[in-house]
């Protein structure tokens, strides 16, 4: 696994160039990140290219033996091209423009900005398209950042009425698709249908489910036109995009079948303090973020691009953007490199190389603080270089377990979640959990993956069931779990025929005749766990595997498939997980909170994500005694990993 960081010479006089690159290099760096926020710098006037500076600055990195990513600088079009065409920015769900000032404020669907994309990117591989030093090229930056995915522009609205027209063909469909004789919605043409956005009160869900397909398709077929021209000019080198955490807004299954490396920006911190986790999570990880963050999304990203994939940006200090900004604790950067590594990563890149003294990030750390000395993490990362030497390539081992992750499922639950607190990434990273705390790994896969390799398939929910996918289930002879709603809506998002759980009765026969969703703070004992959120009626034949304490039904079992009628709580969740991993013949580990492992096919880590060290007795003649035991408290003046 290569270390790399994000660099930005525009940033720097040119005077301390050579010298970064020969420091970055000492330090173990061997990837540098740079111009994809440099558009003013590379065409400060329309026409009129500069490219001297980033000439001279390929050529210094090179120089010190680093290789480059080269980002395409898309992200950030400059003042003189939105002057020229206002019209080029996204518009938001309350039909404000996004303004210059910042970055991300283009609309997907501007044809006019798309044709400039194309342009930069264009010239861009032309001139460095086969430069020794290009390793990789990155296409934009976060897409969708700062709620960017969904615009509701003119044109924006003109590329959706297309893409109706392509999907139904004639306006009648359309209307039978999504139930348009409720409430007279019914529309005479195409041309007749907006976006589903400043309506009264709640637009219909088909259509904004649809919208939401479609502002999917534009941001990949937005990224495949920047792939095909760096392939045309560029043959020799890869080509990745930088998502984010805990983002839905677009599928990235999709997208990543056009690139070669799926990369993602890792702040663990950051993402514990903003997401959903409780009071008292956020302060037992406060300075190393939940333990399995990071390896939820190594897991899902893994899987977007064929195997493929890496960190792009890997927080190395207290950053600027969270709600509270604490600092790591000794050992975590390494940590988390190291995690990396063990997941199969090809790279991580560390966000950044110096901290910048103006502007909006000026508060995020760097491996460098803005007087050039060494900030906290440059040690760490030396050591992380040393022990990725010693214990060579890391490949991820095979994992046991499918867990099942739709970026439509989280559109359908978000567009109608029916209880507040039914969301759909925390349900998928509850299961995530469960299943690690296990010691279990595991591989997160599109419903269009194949199954056939694994020893246990995992479901959180999938409202919508595609074509074909019962069928493969069925011909798994391995235990499934399928989650609350699941078949609980058409393609269409109307409520299947039979009722739920649609086409999965043919698995598990039983019909939901009712849902309700419960009040945080309700909570109706059961067996061994508790009811929470949501809970469903079934009528069925079958005897239940678990009930409430009134004897409904929550679990039911039908051969090697279980359906849970209910929101799983942390118990219901690990036990049947635990029964599941119990049928598969897979061994359990009993780990202590923030311990970890994972498995790779020649090593085994586990990793201490608790506040203090925490000794595992237990451990002792199940792990190898090759495996590697990274414990963040260990001080700065020692290795951090220990080879017991």
């Amino acid at each position: 696994m290569k270390l790399g960081c994000c660099y930005y010479p525009e940033h720097w006089p040119e005077a301390i160039w050579a010298e970064d690159a020969r420091r970055m290099a000492a330090m173990g760096l061997q990837l540098v990140r740079i111009g994809e926020f440099a558009w003013s710098r590379i065409e400060p006037e329309p026409g009129r290219f500069d490219w001297g500076w980033l000439d001279r600055a390929i050529d210094t990195l090179a120089g010190a033996g680093l290789r480059i990513i080269l980002g395409t600088p898309t992200a950030t079009p400059p003042k003189w091209l939105v002057d020229r065409m206002p019209d080029m920015v996204a518009i938001d769900e309350k039909g404000r423009p996004r303004g210059f000032g910042s970055r991300r404020h283009y609309c997907f669907s501007h044809e006019g900005y798309r044709a400039e994309a194309a342009r930069i990117v264009t010239a861009l591989a032309e001139r460095y398209g086969r430069h020794p030093a290009i390793a990789m090229w990155q296409t934009d930056n976060e897409y969708g950042c700062h709620d960017t995915v969904l615009s509701f522009s003119k044109a924006a609205a003109s590329a959706f009425r297309g893409w109706l027209a392509a999907r139904y063909g004639t306006p009648e469909a359309l209307n039978e698709a999504w139930g348009n004789v409720f409430w007279s919605m019914e529309y005479r043409s195409f041309a007749e249908v907006d976006p589903p956005h400043l309506t009264v009160t709640e637009a219909n869900p088909a259509h904004w489910l649809d919208y939401r397909r479609f502002a999917s398709d534009q941001v990949a077929s937005f990224n495949r036109e920047q792939v095909e021209i760096l392939r045309a000019h560029s043959p020799d080198a890869d080509i990745t995009h930088n998502f984010m955490g805990f983002f839905t807004e677009f599928d990235h299954f999709r997208l990543g079948r056009d690139i070669d490396v799926a990369t993602w920006d890792s702040y663990p911190l950051g993402f514990l303090e903003q997401f959903w986790f409780s009071s008292d999570e956020k302060r037992a990880y406060l300075r190393q973020g939940h333990p399995d963050i990071a390896a939820f999304h190594h897991d899902l990203y893994r899987g977007c691009s064929g195997g493929r994939w890496g960190v792009m940006e890997q927080q190395p200090g207290p950053v600027n953007w969270a709600r509270f900004n604490p600092a790591p604790l000794p050992g975590m950067v390494a940590l988390w490199t190291l995690e990396a590594a063990a997941h199969g990563a090809e790279l991580v890149s560390y966000f950044r190389w110096r901290q910048f003294p103006q502007a909006q990030e000026q508060m995020h750390a760097g491996l460098l603080r803005p007087d050039s000395s060494e900030a906290e993490a440059a040690d760490e990362v030396r050591q992380a270089a040393a022990v990725l030497a010693e214990i060579g390539p890391q490949e991820c081992a095979s994992a046991p377990v499918a867990l099942v992750f739709s970026y439509e499922a989280a559109w359908v639950i978000g567009i109608q979640p029916q209880g507040a607190s039914f969301r759909y990434l925390e349900l998928v990273f509850e299961a995530y959990s469960a299943l690690r705390e296990r010691g279990l790994d595991v591989d997160i896969v599109s419903p269009d993956a194949d199954l056939s390799g694994y020893r246990m398939v995992v479901v959180p929910t999938l409202p919508i069931v595609p074509e074909g996918f019962a069928q493969k289930l069925a011909a798994l002879d391995v235990p499934v779990l399928l989650g609350p709603r699941s078949g609980s809506k058409d393609a269409s998002f109307r409520i299947p025929d039979g009722l739920a759980p649609g086409a999965l009765k043919a698995l598990v026969p039983l019909t939901v005749t009712r849902v309700e969703s419960l009040r945080d703070g309700v909570a109706e004992a059961a067996e061994g766990f508790v009811v929470t959120r949501w809970r469903e009626d079934v009528a069925s034949d079958l005897v239940p595997e678990l009930t409430d304490a009134q004897g409904r039904g929550v679990v039911f079992l039908h051969g090697r498939v279980r359906y849970c009628a209910a929101w799983p709580d942390r118990a219901l969740l690990r036990l049947l997980t635990g029964r599941m991993a119990s049928e598969a013949g897979l061994a359990l580990l009993d780990l202590p909170a923030g311990i970890r492992v994972r498995r790779s096919q020649t090593c085994v880590f586990t990793f201490n994500y608790a506040s203090e060290a925490v000794f595992v007795p237990h451990l002792r003649g199940v792990l190898p005694p090759a495996s590697w035991h990274l414990d963040p408290r260990q001080t700065p003046a020692r290795p951090p990993l220990d080879p017991r």
